[in-house]
């Protein structure tokens, strides 16, 4: 096994299937999801080779100072991949050169690992270790975020990067929550307590087999376009009544779904559903779907809409269009929202992990790291003052 480092996605083509194969279903491990969200927010990014004006070609520039691919692809003997880290570089006035996860940040992705089969996690995560060992000089920091608490090839790595001594933090993350999902809807109703069994109920009646509300969802390009439009505006609307700007509003935020959204599609990995009432849009959900696995990206409901509930009438359809089609589960994602649990969905814990190359610089910023955010969490410990 040796270690490729890889500057170019253009490098990575020839590998696009083995990569899939290693994301083991989870869409925000595969190809897709990180090509699409390079290209929309990495330095140097393909677009940029073509910014006509000077403005573009200086903030092309920029980013390409700040920001470098650096996926690691793990090679055998005949040179065929059995393991990737997905990982890209920037350069930080406070951490040094930083090396992180492929959507990492703005986009929220969970589940990241690093992509290889099970049975060669351990040679994976031991190579990768053996390698940012040698080139500790050309890294600061490794951060690691959205990943499962009981991701093994993660587990590994750390394990090696501790054995060859360098400085570890590791903290809880949040929750992701997942409902397994039975064969049929009552079987998933049975598991409800019987004021929510009989408020789904109700509600079903009174608004679905009466016809007044209908599911949509884009099975082809022709729909997509629309379902983008309800989806974006919903969300938005909702946002803004919150006093909160709304994810869309971001430029790159919108580019990559836009671009990424397409390709999911026709491999058939996208739900992107809306509700209608009465013949008006309540409420849009944009899924994404893995291996029998139902992942709830994001959402929109009409502000205007709220008192027949529209997010729980949308869930209510998706759950049983999930059942019919033979999902395994349906995950919530990340965050602690008490609806979660209301559904039945158990948490899956994540973590947070950072890790210092051995560089004294290196281990210096992380000790000052380490402080500071003991200091933080012990001015959060202290009491309130308030006025007798």
């Amino acid at each position: 096994m040796r270690v490729r480092l890889i500057t170019r996605l253009q490098d990575l083509g020839p590998w696009e299937s083995d990569w899939d194969d290693f994301a083991r279903g989870v869409p925000f491990r595969g190809w897709p999801w990180m090509t699409n969200w390079w290209r929309s927010y990495g330095g140097a990014s393909e677009s940029d080779a073509h910014c006509s004006t000077h403005a573009g070609a200086t903030e092309a520039a920029t980013r390409a100072e700040r920001q470098r691919l650096s996926i690691l692809a793990v090679v055998d003997g005949s040179e065929r991949p059995v393991g990737f880290a997905p990982w890209y570089m920037e350069r930080t006035a406070s951490r040094g050169r930083v090396l992180r996860y492929l959507g990492a940040g703005d986009v929220c992705p969970d589940y990241l690992s690093l992509p290889c089969l099970s049975e060669n996690e351990d040679a994976v995560a031991t190579a990768l270790a053996d390698w940012l060992h040698v080139e500790s000089d050309h890294w600061d920091l490794l951060e690691l975020t959205g990943v499962d608490a009981e991701d093994g090839a993660v587990a590994r790595l750390v394990e090696e990067m501790r054995w060859r001594g360098h400085a570890i933090h590791q903290r809880t993350g949040p929750s992701c929550w997942r409902l397994p999902l039975p064969t049929t809807w009552e079987g998933y109703l049975a598991t409800l307590s019987r004021s929510h069994r009989r408020q789904l109920r109700v509600m079903e009646r009174s608004l679905v087999s009466s016809g007044r509300a209908k599911l949509h969802v884009a099975e082809r390009f022709d729909d997509l376009a629309r379902a983008q439009q309800v989806l974006i505006d919903l969300h938005q609307r909702r946002r803004r009544q919150l006093g909160q700007p709304g994810c869309f509003a971001a430029t790159e935020f919108l580019a990559f779904h836009n671009s990424v959204m397409p390709e999911l599609l026709a491999r058939g990995q996208l739900e992107l559903a809306w509700l209608e009432l009465d013949g008006r849009p309540i409420a849009a959900e944009y899924q994404i779907v893995g291996r029998g696995v139902m992942y709830a990206y994001q959402a929109g409901i009409e502000p205007e809409a709220l008192e027949h509930s529209p997010g729980r009438l949308i869930v209510l359809l998706l759950l049983q269009r999930a059942i019919e089609r033979g999902y395994s589960a349906y995950d919530f994602l990340r965050g602690d929202e008490p609806y979660k649990a209301h559904w039945g969905a158990r948490p899956r814990p994540s973590v947070e992990i950072r890790i210092a190359s051995a560089r004294p610089a290196a281990r210096f910023r992380h000790t000052l790291w380490r402080a500071g955010s003991r200091v933080k969490r012990w001015i959060k410990s202290l009491p309130v003052a308030t006025d007798c």
